[in-house]
């Protein structure tokens, strides 16, 4: 299935049915007098936050939805149908946009979230809405409110409790590879992941979902790779965790790259909290270990963790310290398997 991240629809609600001009007239009733109905009421769009969903791929095939128009009021006092309401069904974590793809008009974290966003026409009121003692016979009649029609931009940022950044080719999806059951796609050439992958992570009795992004490259800021187009993925994050590659000969450069372009970015990214930790290890030997983890820490000014997603070796730190950045409310604790077993009689 392909990922889509960010969609442009086009929505209209519906408009107000008109009021209708009708009086009785029926044989042998000596009163006759106004009896024309209202018109019904539009039908408003919504959108809605459903299970199951994680991309917003169904808005590439159809991008207008309009809600149907309220039915008009009729004689015999008989008041016209609502029309009935069309609802937008998105993943958690969608943000709607206004058309200027600027303002954001709802952020959708929550499953069975909803929210109006265009609001259906009034129906007119018909002239039995007006009869009075001094206007016994009105002759008028109001007609239907339009509907709204506007532009919105759909854009989808994951939930995730940790994301992961670092230069093509640092290991990010090795790592999640290695620590969950998702099954990104590794290669030995840049660019590997197109899109973003998540997977559950588990450590400890706990688990928390992890959220890997095609990696960054010197000028992602000004358009250059395909990174950040993503970065919006990982801004929900509680913690991010910093891969870099131990075989690279400027581990420290490699660093400060990732670094200016978070702060390039804006927002709150560049403030996060972080782990840093240097991959790759089992390529090289103790003095090389030593010596780029110097150099590192030197431009980091904190403390760095060696690890390596194909030996394993140093992966349960690297978790546990991802995990004591995240907050417990976001933690899943796994349920235990019971090992002793009832004593019942066999049954077939």
């Amino acid at each position: 299935m392909k990922f889509l991240d960010l969609a442009k629809v086009y929505i209209r609600s519906g408009a107000g049915g008109n009021g209708c001009v009708s009086f009785r007239r029926e044989k042998y009733i000596e009163y006759g007098g106004p009896d024309g109905g209202d018109g019904g009421k539009g039908g408003t769009v919504w959108v809605e936050v459903v299970d199951g969903l994680n991309t917003l791929i169904d808005f590439r095939y159809q991008q207008h939805f309009f809600a149907k128009n309220g039915q008009s009021g009729m004689g015999r006092q008989r008041s016209g149908k609502d029309g009935d309401d069309i609802v937008l069904r998105v993943p958690v974590g969608t943000e709607i946009l206004d058309e200027d793809e600027e303002t954001v008009l709802a952020d959708l974290t929550v499953i069975g979230e909803r929210v109006m966003l265009a609001k259906g026409g009034n129906g007119g009121f018909g002239n039995l809405h007006f009869k009075s003692s001094t206007n016994q016979a009105p002759r008028r009649a109001n007609s239907g409110q339009d509907g709204v029609e506007r532009t919105i931009w759909l854009r989808l940022k994951l939930i995730a409790d940790a994301g992961l950044l670092g230069l093509p080719n640092a290991g990010k999806s090795t790592f999640l590879s290695a620590t969950s059951n998702a099954r990104p796609k590794i290669a030995d050439y840049p660019f590997t992941t197109l899109h973003p992958n998540l997977g559950v992570v588990g450590i400890d009795n706990t688990e928390f979902v992890m959220a890997d992004i095609p990696g960054l490259i010197e000028g992602a800021h000004e358009g250059r790779g395909i990174g950040d187009r993503f970065l919006g993925h990982v801004e929900r994050c509680a913690v991010l965790l910093h891969l870099v590659d131990g075989t690279s000969e400027t581990v420290a450069a490699d660093y400060r790259t990732i670094i200016n372009e978070l702060e390039a970015y804006g927002g709150e990214l560049a403030n996060k909290p972080r782990v840093t930790a240097l991959n790759k290890i089992d390529a090289l030997d103790d003095d090389e270990r030593a010596e780029a983890r110097a150099a590192l820490e030197a431009e980091v000014g904190a403390p760095v963790l060696l690890m390596s997603s194909v030996s394993r070796e140093g992966l349960d730190t690297v978790l546990r310290a991802v995990r004591s950045q995240i907050d417990d409310d976001r933690l899943r604790i796994k349920e235990e398997e019971s090992s002793v077993e009832e004593d019942a009689p066999w049954q077939p």
